[in-house]
């Protein structure tokens, strides 16, 4: 095993360090905390020299947890508290930050308004860890006119809320890690027998059939029981209530939240699991079909997509 050493500066959110396993002759594991969620990235790499593959996982993490910081609604000084305390005065963003916000934006469009990235701030009231309490009509019609993309002003590359009103990208942040996670490793193998599989906390991305030509095995769990899923390329992206949820008079309240009322979606299934291209189209795809609650599987049939709902 090979404990990475990273920069200071390339560790801001000071992370435990990164951990590196040889699995097999051609399989090798790295291992890292990133977005509040255990990491793991699969190379299947044969030509790889150990010196190269040690740091080409320096430089992924670095990325990883790059993205981490710049986009954590959690941290002071990034991007996204500057957005939040702008006080309805438009920020300038750097280019990446336009593209993520492009994103929400069609997905705001695509979902009819359901995925919306100023209803983060119902956070303030729903608290998903299992407990029992939920907020009051009135916590929640306070917190209403502060949300609505629709009230923002998005003309690229200035964005300006509402005063009072804040955004929230972990609808999309990790989604959008992994892939560029595995466009950083592919890129950097260019023309070598090289494949990859990114799992940030579920949330998977693999570039292609391993060496040999066999699939990657990914396990899905639902419940108590696990599922083997053969995965050559593309994305994986899950969203459900199975570790986010309150019991409430016997009921299991989701975290998804619907934008217009504030309240938890009902009806739907407990998880969607979709396959798409790209991680971060399979996980707008989850999230949409939640937020249909009960036409969630009929929204999915209409997308044409592959899908598992439980």
């Amino acid at each position: 095993m090979i404990r990475l050493s990273l920069a200071a500066s390339q560790n801001p959110l000071n992370h435990p360090a990164p951990e590196l396993t040889q699995q097999s002759d051609q399989l090798w594991q790295l291992s890292f905390n990133a977005m509040a969620s255990p990491c793991e990235v699969l190379f299947d790499a044969p030509q790889l020299p150990k010196p190269h593959l040690v740091a080409l996982c320096e430089q992924l993490v670095g990325e990883t947890w790059r993205i981490e910081h710049k986009f954590s609604r959690y941290q002071t000084g990034n991007i996204i508290h500057q957005i939040n305390h702008a006080q309805g005065q438009p920020v300038l963003l750097d280019t990446e930050t336009q593209h993520l916000i492009a994103f929400a934006d069609t997905c705001f469009q695509l979902s009819g308004g359901l995925f919306d990235i100023t209803s983060g701030i119902l956070r303030r009231i729903w608290n998903f860890k299992g407990g029992q309490t939920i907020p009051t009509p009135e916590q929640i019609q306070a917190l209403l006119p502060l949300i609505g993309w629709q009230k923002c002003t998005w003309q690229a590359p200035y964005l300006r809320l509402p005063a009072g009103a804040e955004i929230d990208l972990g609808g999309i942040g990790k989604e959008y890690a992994a892939d560029k996670a595995l466009l950083l490793l592919t890129q950097a193998t260019q023309g070598q027998t090289a494949a990859f599989l990114v799992n940030f906390g579920g949330d998977i991305a693999a570039s292609g059939p391993r060496s040999n030509g066999s699939h990657w095995q990914v396990g899905l769990a639902h419940g108590d029981q696990v599922r083997n899923i053969p995965l050559v390329t593309g994305g994986i992206a899950t969203s459900g209530d199975s570790h986010r949820f309150i019991w409430h008079n016997g009921v299991k309240l989701s975290h998804i939240l619907n934008p217009l009322t504030g309240w938890p979606v009902s009806g739907g299934p407990s998880t969607a699991t979709v396959f798409a291209q790209s991680c971060t189209q399979a996980g707008m795809l989850a999230t949409f079909a939640l937020l249909h609650g009960s036409a969630a599987e009929d929204f999915l049939q209409q997308q044409g997509c592959s899908y598992i709902l439980t």
